[in-house]
């Protein structure tokens, strides 16, 4: 079997990050549409909290099972059909009429999700090492980054006006643009090398499925970032989702409060591209403290109508979200006691525990929104858990300083 070049590694990425773009681009296709959606509809803030989150409901159960498949099956395969799940949640978005239907077609993105989200950390960590590791993931996370700026800034002035208006046709559009992502990633990953490696990491495994999970859970760090991923998963998706809707409120525009949705995505591009280099094990703990501060400090400040105190506020935001996730798998991949060979299903752990706080995010900011008519109290919570992760991040320090060197 001929090796692959060195260069190769670089191909890899880019189909790995046209992959992860269109998740990201689904992943925020819901959020600019909210009011068109709920009066087409007839829906609540509750309900479409239920929506936004009915995806990671489903994550949380095939993660796991979706990072075992993507270790027997190898990550040219098991990524394209992640990706060719993700194009059938989104166009069944457009094809649906009802709360039931949308719910459905929501679900559909948490089977291909978390083989996608699974998958691009395992190829990065397979093929890169060393300061270039923490390199490549900040430019795979810039994908779904662009993904989600693409939804929030041009929907409105862009899309909507080529289907007079109508979301479905955004949502068709979409999936088109899902369809084509899994072509590039299929062609980048074409060379055999890449399924021959997957198949000797494979051969090499020396313990069932089960007992690896077994392993992993009895490992106090590994408990610590599954529940550090609950709280962040909660902030970013919580907050994400209701963004432009929070925005709204403060006065603006559906185009203005999409453009100024993107800006913690635009400032998270420069950040996932510096900070996870600078996140060595000397100053990871440092780092992962201080985002989960500037997360908390962003929560305080989106309570405002002050044009200033809220751009400072989405800036803070976008520092904080563009990193923390990529840290804290970062910081995963790389204890002691967890083996190359297990990289995929620990990540699939990782994101299964995760997602639980990716449902209850949008979903309790909704159900506050309803209960009390604004996002006050939504933002209240969103700081204390963003201080609750902090105290985790502290532990892991300790952790780590009491570890046998």
């Amino acid at each position: 079997m001929t090796e692959a070049p060195s260069w190769y590694r670089w191909v890899l990425l880019l189909g790995v990050w046209v992959l992860y773009a269109a998740f990201g681009l689904v992943a925020s296709s819901l959020a600019p549409l909210v009011g068109l959606i709920e009066s087409d509809l007839e829906l609540s803030h509750a309900q479409m909290g239920a929506i936004m989150g009915a995806w990671q409901l489903v994550y949380i159960f095939s993660a796991i099972p979706g990072g075992i498949l993507l270790d027997k099956l190898g990550p040219r395969w098991a990524l394209a059909i992640g990706g060719l799940l993700i194009a059938a949640s989104i166009f069944a978005r457009g094809m649906a009429n009802d709360f039931t239907e949308l719910v459905v077609a929501a679900m559909l993105f948490g089977l291909g999700g978390p083989i996608v989200s699974a998958g691009a950390p395992t190829v990065v960590t397979a093929n890169f090492s060393g300061s270039s590791r923490g390199m490549a993931m900040g430019i795979y996370l810039t994908g779904p980054a662009i993904g989600a700026i693409i939804a929030l800034t041009l929907t409105h002035p862009v899309f909507l006006p080529m289907f007079d208006g109508d979301w479905r046709g955004v949502m068709f559009l979409f999936a088109g643009g899902c369809l084509a992502a899994v072509l590039v990633w299929l062609f980048c990953a074409a060379h055999p090398s890449l399924g021959s490696k997957a198949r000797q990491v494979s051969a090499g495994r020396a313990l069932p499925q089960g007992q690896v999970l077994s392993v992993l859970i009895r490992q106090p760090a590994v408990v610590i970032i599954l529940l550090m991923g609950v709280g962040v998963f909660m902030f970013n998706h919580g907050l994400h989702n209701w963004l432009p809707e929070l925005l709204r409120s403060a006065g603006m525009s559906f185009t203005e409060a999409g453009y100024w949705a993107a800006l913690p995505t635009i400032i998270g591009l420069v950040g996932s591209l510096i900070i996870p280099r600078l996140a060595t094990p000397k100053w990871r703990f440092k780092i992962l403290i201080g985002l989960c501060l500037f997360a908390a400090a962003a929560s305080v400040l989106l309570h405002f109508e002050s044009r200033s105190l809220l751009f400072s506020g989405l800036v803070l935001q976008g520092i904080a979200r563009s990193s923390l996730m990529v840290v804290l798998v970062l910081t995963l991949v790389e204890l002691p006691g967890i083996p190359e060979r297990h990289i995929g299903v620990a990540t699939g752990l990782f994101f299964a525990a995760a997602e639980t706080g990716g449902v209850f995010g949008p979903l309790s900011l909704g159900f506050l929104y309803d209960l009390t008519h604004g996002f006050d109290a939504g933002l209240y919570m969103l700081t204390v858990l963003a201080l609750a992760v902090a105290l985790g991040g502290n532990k892991l320090r300790r952790l780590s300083e009491a570890a046998p060197t």
